[in-house]
């Protein structure tokens, strides 16, 4: 019985005018009018290529797995482009209806005072690569890297998670109401 020689997947993506890509060993680096920024893959089962216009990732085999892998890779570079291009946003709230909450940059975290009442004030880490503004009752989180902006979000958003209380009562706290200028329902 023969079998079918299986050949392996080949991912093109442009790269858009103003944007430059090079791949050095295993590092995809993008550089656009926003900044640079760079990400090594880990995976053995995948190569990068460049020629300036395209950025090539392809797998010697077309499996599960490797299909898998190439694809998270390809969405990883077009938040990469897209980052370098408009920058990630995100946006969150914050409410409270029992006790008066106040929020202030402090460093590289974030301090949120008089959360349910409480004495000493929460803490959130932001991460190096996010630029956070506080503007009255949103909280605004800009940078190139969609990883990094979205972790400083859920960073915000786990340092006011409520515990041993209902919450269907106590719905204070910061919560995301926007990924890159789409309204989450």
């Amino acid at each position: 019985m023969k079998q079918k020689r299986m050949e392996g997947i080949t991912i093109e993506l442009e790269v858009p005018e103003g944007v430059t890509a090079s791949v050095e060993g295993r590092t995809i680096k993008i550089k656009g009018p926003q900044g640079e920024i760079s990400k090594k893959i880990e995976s053995r089962l995948l190569e990068a290529k460049t020629d300036g216009k395209k950025i090539t990732l392809s797998t010697s085999k077309n499996r599960k797995k490797q299909r898998a892998l190439a694809n998270t890779e390809r969405g990883n570079v077009l938040n990469m482009i897209r980052g370098v291009t408009e920058k990630i946003t995100y946006k969150l709230r914050i409410l409270y209806s029992h006790f008066p909450m106040s929020v202030k940059l402090q460093g590289k975290e974030l301090l949120i005072d008089n959360f349910l009442g409480e004495k000493y004030p929460r803490k959130a880490a932001i991460l190096d690569g996010a630029q956070l503004e506080v503007k009255g009752q949103d909280v605004i989180i800009t940078g190139i890297d969609k990883n990094v902006v979205a972790q400083t979000a859920a960073n915000i958003e786990q340092a006011t998670r409520i515990k041993r209380l209902d919450p269907r009562v106590f719905q204070d706290g910061i919560y995301l109401v926007e990924k890159d200028g789409r309204p989450l329902k």
